[in-house]
């Protein structure tokens, strides 16, 4: 399935004091959600859906840490441009950011995005290493 590649400023941010800039969030195949620059995705997404406004969407937003670290909220953004902060390495590698993966919780939109929730990747195999005795 061919997308249009967000673009990912490294580090482009408002000026301080600056009015936040209105942008729509659209879930793909779900319905779509007033977001603000200044606000991660997943807060206006949760907003969304507890006034009822993403009634499509047949579960409960996957929630957990909200700081980027455990994973649950991972989408794919299909279109626009957002910036985002620290994600773990675990939960969304390298080449999973060069598909457009991203967790809902550590990206503001910088334009109107589109976006497809994603499930968590299976667990990777760890490897253990015996203690020598």
């Amino acid at each position: 399935m061919a997308f249009d590649r967000p673009q990912v400023p490294p580090d482009e941010k408002a000026p301080v004091g600056a009015a936040p800039v209105p942008f729509v969030v659209t879930i793909d195949g779900v319905g779509h959600v007033p977001a603000f620059s200044d606000e991660r995705v997943l807060v206006s997404l949760e907003r969304a859906q507890s006034l009822g406004r993403l009634p499509e969407l047949r579960i409960k937003l996957p929630v957990g840490c909200r700081r980027g670290g455990c994973g649950i909220c991972r989408a794919r953004v299909l279109k626009g441009n957002y910036r985002s902060e620290a994600m773990s390495q675990e939960h969304v590698s390298r080449e999973d950011r060069d598909l457009g993966i991203v967790l809902c919780c550590s990206i503001f939109a910088l334009s109107d995005i589109t976006l497809r929730l994603e499930p968590a990747p299976k667990a990777r195999p760890r490897t253990v290493v015996a203690a020598d005795s």
